[in-house]
């Protein structure tokens, strides 16, 4: 990475700064005991069905370890941006080093393309079981699980690996302001000393693929879901099998919902608060959401964290 000064910095800045929220000190510190809660009840609970998960030997099946490793994401992708943003809020400067912005902004993306891919697998995972409940065991079995989670980690991780190792490499001038609480690639791209069309163009691309496709994969799955589900003669049948596709199409609606506004459009629609919130949604309040919505709908899993908690 080059970094370039220009006649109106008389002092050389060491990393990009992170406007983040702009309030009074007085705010800052209010945000800062906000999103510490946030921060702790989202490891909380999505650590509490990963322990669940681990000790009810009855959660051991397929959709439940789907939901362990999903909820162990979750704690890593909240983790990509909240401490340096409760950081930034006692912080004078909010000067994040330049090795560590274009770290966040992998794992950052890196996560969030994994998040998409569990998402489909998890829906894939639905499609067999209500679908194909005879040849379900033989269809999804151990093997193949294991095999679906590591392909989601290691896809995930290798999406952005070549345009964050380009972007890395660039020159940067002026202020290096980032009005954002994260190193997003769109204020990351405004302040290179030359207009990049073509990178702007690959991250414009890249940013909502993995989400397009594995939405459209989703979509298809539940719709052969619903029209497997109309042709139960039961009603009782009927809602339960709704009931487990319940938690996920909700978890799906709320992060693959944000994300498009975010990303589903050209970044120059957005104001920078609108940025801040709709990301906020998404990579905060979702992953905090997500441990409710599957343990509130679940019968198996509430009887699960009910049990361990008495542990």
């Amino acid at each position: 990475m080059k970094i370039s000064n220009t006649p109106n910095n008389s002092s050389t800045i060491t990393g990009f700064i992170l406007l983040g929220f702009s309030c009074p000190k007085e705010g800052q510190i209010l945000l800062f005991v906000l999103f510490s809660g946030v921060y702790l009840l989202t490891l909380m609970g999505n650590s509490s069905i990963i322990c669940a998960v681990y000790w009810d030997q009855r959660l051991h099946t397929p959709m439940y370890i789907l939901l362990a490793n999903f909820s162990f994401l979750e704690i890593w992708y909240v983790t990509s941006t909240v401490p340096n943003m409760l950081a930034n809020f006692l912080s004078d400067n909010k000067v994040i080093s330049f090795s560590w912005c274009f770290l966040q902004f992998y794992f950052f993306f890196s996560l969030g393309s994994t998040e998409c891919l569990f998402l489909a697998i998890m829906a894939f995972d639905r499609y067999l079981a209500i679908c194909r409940p005879l040849h379900y065991p033989t269809l999804m079995t151990g093997r193949l699980c294991t095999n679906l989670v590591i392909s989601c980690w290691v896809l995930g991780f290798l999406w952005f690996l070549i345009p964050i190792i380009i972007t890395s490499q660039m020159s940067f001038c002026g202020s290096r302001i980032i009005d954002h609480f994260l190193c997003d690639p769109g204020p990351l791209l405004v302040l290179t000393c030359q207009k990049a069309p073509v990178m702007e163009l690959v991250f414009s691309t890249l940013s909502p693929l993995p989400l397009i496709i594995t939405f459209l994969f989703i979509m298809g799955s539940y719709a052969l879901v619903l029209r497997a589900v109309l042709k139960v003669p039961s009603a009782a049948g009927r809602r339960k099998a709704f009931s487990t596709c319940g938690s996920h199409l909700a978890v799906v609606s709320l992060f693959c919902g944000s994300v498009l506004v975010m990303y589903g459009s050209p970044t120059s629609e957005h104001e920078a608060g609108m940025q801040k919130i709709v990301t906020l949604f998404y990579s905060v309040v979702t992953p905090l959401l997500n441990p409710v919505i599957y343990s509130l709908r679940n019968k198996d899993m509430k009887k699960a964290l009910k049990k361990f908690l008495r542990l």
